[in-house]
């Protein structure tokens, strides 16, 4: 029997490889549905040139908060990865870059103490070869609170390596997919010196259910990416089966300038 994906936006229903043919867009309504890190990799960089940067750097328990190593076990068998991120370097189109790429599955989405080291150790490699960078961000839980002020603290981290590659001289492309909330937001995914977004994206701090703590009617698409665009907080948002194309182009510019 085919197996059968249904859009969580619109219903309808789909053969599982049209639906991974079609990168995870639905063919019907346009939703761009979630996609894995190892997914996405596969979608930007060169067939066979991705080189994985710190492939065994994990989270550890520094609160012994009850369970968690167990959690992050069951997530490491869910997704293959050791971690919430995957780094590296590859080419995209010929073109060599630094990058980094967020699994949204990984303890649904939330910001550990390793995303703010990995994406630190990138930015570092990125500067010491010249490279530009483009970090694709899949957060949506914000800081983890099982490392405390461990994880809040990458914000801080994260920012501060921005800093070093803007005064470097060197490209940072940041790639918001949906959802990226909280900490990612309000650090290295809105640093870049180009910000686009795919389709529907929700980008913010507190998500829908924060809205009743300020008593406030707010527009029914607000924190969409579209509302984002808008209100010029992205230079553009980019369909999943145009982004490598667009990546491509931006890459081009920084390295025949």
């Amino acid at each position: 029997m085919t197996e059968t994906v249904r859009c969580v936006s619109c219903g309808y229903e789909m053969d599982l490889l049209e639906f991974e043919s079609s990168l995870k867009v639905c063919p019907k309504c346009d939703h761009h549905h979630m996609m894995g890190a190892l997914e996405r990799l596969r979608m930007l960089a060169d067939e066979g040139s991705f080189i994985e940067y710190d492939p065994d750097l994990t989270s550890t328990n520094p609160l012994n908060f009850p369970y968690y190593e167990e959690k992050l076990d069951q997530d490491r068998r869910k997704t293959g990865l050791k971690s919430e991120m995957i780094t590296g370097e590859c080419t995209i189109g010929g073109y060599p870059t630094a990058i980094a790429i967020g699994e949204p599955r990984f303890r649904m989405g939330s910001m550990g103490s390793v995303v703010g080291e990995k994406i630190t150790r990138c930015i570092e490699r990125a500067i010491d070869k010249r490279l530009p960078l483009i970090i694709v961000s899949a957060f949506g839980g914000g800081a983890r609170m099982q490392e405390g002020t461990i994880a809040l603290m990458q914000m801080a981290k994260t920012s501060a390596a921005c800093v070093k590659l803007t005064e470097a001289g060197l490209l940072y492309i940041s790639v918001i997919t949906n959802p990226t909330m909280g900490g990612t937001a309000a650090s290295f995914a809105s640093l870049g010196h180009i910000i686009m977004a795919e389709p529907g994206a929700m980008i913010g701090f507190a998500g829908p259910r924060s809205r009743a703590s300020i008593r406030e009617e707010l527009p029914p698409n607000f924190q969409k990416s579209e509302f984002l665009l808008e209100h010029g907080m992205l230079d553009f948002i980019v369909h999943r089966h145009k982004m490598r194309e667009r990546l491509i182009d931006l890459l081009s510019f920084f390295w025949e300038r």
